[in-house]
């Protein structure tokens, strides 16, 4: 019997990733690909899956992930963090190790907005004295 959680939703930058986890046997997808031919880099897959290897849980998990919006390191990012948050669903004494980690905890660094009368956030025109 498989028991499957209701999805932990995890948010990084514009990046927005649905998990749902359930007992089983250590397959990950995300967005119906493995996680190293979705996000590309090596860096980033171990990066989604940092919560996993925290815990010691490697393998003993099935992952289903559906991320959308913002960039590859955005959605490794929020993967990240839904994993982490379903693990808590699964097993509550976790929560003190994925918080030491840094793991429970929303990113909330943006983009910072483009300003008027300039061509970037910070950049400024050349100044011309005369």
């Amino acid at each position: 019997m498989t028991t499957t959680t209701k999805p932990r939703s995890g948010r990084r930058k514009e990046a927005v990733a649905r998990v749902r986890i359930m007992p089983g046997t250590g397959k990950i997808t995300v967005n119906d690909r493995t996680p190293l031919e979705y996000l590309t880099r090596e860096t980033l897959a171990k990066h989604a899956l940092h919560a996993l290897t925290v815990t010691n849980t490697v393998g003993k998990f099935d992952i289903i992930a559906r991320v959308h919006g913002g960039g590859l390191s955005g959605q490794a990012g929020a993967i990240r963090m839904g994993i982490a948050r379903a693990l808590l669903t699964h097993d509550e004494t976790l929560r003190g190790l994925l918080g030491r980690e840094g793991l429970l905890t929303r990113d909330s660094r943006m983009k910072e907005r483009k300003k008027y009368g300039q061509p970037g956030a910070r950049k400024r025109f050349q100044f011309s004295k005369r």
